[in-house]
């Protein structure tokens, strides 16, 4: 155990394996099913949190168009779930038995052709990852090749999320339309709606999310992490070293983009649904908020403010509904103007430097009790003075007979 904890401790992993015991032994001891399924819902929204600690807090871009790769990569893995769910026999009464419900309300007669693939897990799986990472190399490739960024780029990323919304909801015959993709029961017959599922995803989600998060403190800690902090600091400098800034910039949006799909596939699962009011740009700016409520420098703090501000909207909402989106913006403010820095800007500047204060008066206080010891020590008679502390207390109680 003791090697164990030494090898964490210089690796810098103490904050991982915290977050690591939170989430796999702590809340599914103190939580019911129903609140555990909560907080894995939450946790499909790390990602897209750790996607924007990477692309915001290393990279220094900007993207209020998140939401766009979390839905795209929740609409791969609704589609697989929407097909194994409209099989003929339990679409009988439709018009046309074996195609989702909302294609047959819109009078098609027929599955579209780009629908297909998705009758198999495989393709949805790489789907999930594929498509968000694609449109990404196309949207980031295309601007930061022609050094479009700051501002204007985050304003890009707003007009695509609202595209891709209109899109979605104007093809309601291929989509679902505003109502999205519901009545999602099964994967590969298992049913997801069951107690014992909500358990095995909630694990899945975690695991990912723990190796998501190791995946970029390695990337982090590599001589990559290092150029994207340069370039964030310095953009000029590194491209007049040689390196080729664009493409470090469509990378690191691109994994955002990935990670991103992966948390939208689990909340598919999760919640059985999937639908655009998690696409636009509402969804995108809350998303940007829970990173810069964690801190847009950790990993781990980013989690939490997942984790805080979605826990908040909860109690807030149910304890006082007429009131609760006052609070949470209250909360919002609150937080930026008091902790700029995040939940991890708190841990660092406020409770380690008092750990390390306590910890170096618990130290002096033992030296001072050595000290007094030693000194006492030596006023014994007969006793010398760098005599073992087993000795003088034989020399003493002899003394003493």
């Amino acid at each position: 155990m003791n090697k164990l904890m030494t090898w964490i401790n210089k690796r810098g992993l103490g904050s991982v394996a915290l977050l690591a015991a939170l989430l796999l032994v702590a809340f599914p001891l103190v939580f019911d099913i129903f609140r555990l399924n909560l907080v894995g819902k939450y946790l499909t929204y790390g990602f897209v949190a750790l996607g924007l600690v990477m692309v915001w807090g290393y990279g220094g871009i900007l993207s209020l168009g998140q939401g766009v790769f979390f839905g795209l990569g929740g609409y791969a893995m609704a589609m697989f779930l929407k097909l194994e769910a409209s099989d003929p026999i339990s679409t009988k009464i439709q018009s046309t038995p074996g195609i989702p419900d909302f294609m047959d309300w819109n009078q098609l007669t027929a599955l579209p052709l780009w629908w297909k693939p998705f009758e198999h897990l495989p393709f949805a799986l790489i789907a999930v990852v594929a498509v968000p990472t694609l449109l990404a190399f196309i949207i980031s490739y295309a601007m930061f090749k022609r050094r479009v960024g700051g501002v204007y780029f985050a304003i890009i990323t707003q007009a695509v999320a609202l595209i891709l919304t209109v899109l979605i909801i104007g093809q309601q015959g291929y989509t679902g339309g505003v109502n999205g993709m519901t009545d999602l029961k099964t994967l590969l017959g298992w049913d997801i709606r069951t107690d014992s599922a909500r358990y095995i995803l909630y694990y899945v989600c975690s695991f990912l999310l723990l190796g998501s998060v190791l995946l970029c403190l390695w990337i982090q800690k590599s001589k990559l992490g290092t150029l994207l902090l340069a370039m964030r600091d310095k953009e000029d400098r590194v491209r007049f070293s040689g390196y080729d800034v664009a493409m470090f910039k469509v990378f690191v949006f691109c994994l955002a983009a990935g990670l991103s799909g992966i948390g939208g596939a689990l909340f598919a699962l999760q919640v059985g649904f999937m639908s655009p009011s998690f696409v636009g740009i509402v969804p995108s700016i809350e998303m940007v908020i829970y990173a810069a409520v964690g801190g847009r420098m950790s990993l781990v703090g980013a989690v939490y403010g997942t984790l805080l501000v979605n826990f908040g909207k909860t109690y807030f909402s149910e304890s006082f509904p007429d009131l609760w989106l006052f609070l949470m913006a209250a909360l919002f403010i609150g937080v930026t103007m008091a902790f700029p820095d995040g939940l991890a800007g708190v841990w660092s500047q406020k409770v380690v430097p008092w750990w390390q204060r306590k910890q170096a008066e618990r130290r002096a206080i033992q030296r001072a009790v050595k000290a007094d010891a030693t000194a006492d020590a030596s006023s014994t008679p007969g006793v010398p003075t760098n005599a073992p502390a087993t000795a003088l207390s034989g020399n003493v109680s002899g003394q003493a007979a």
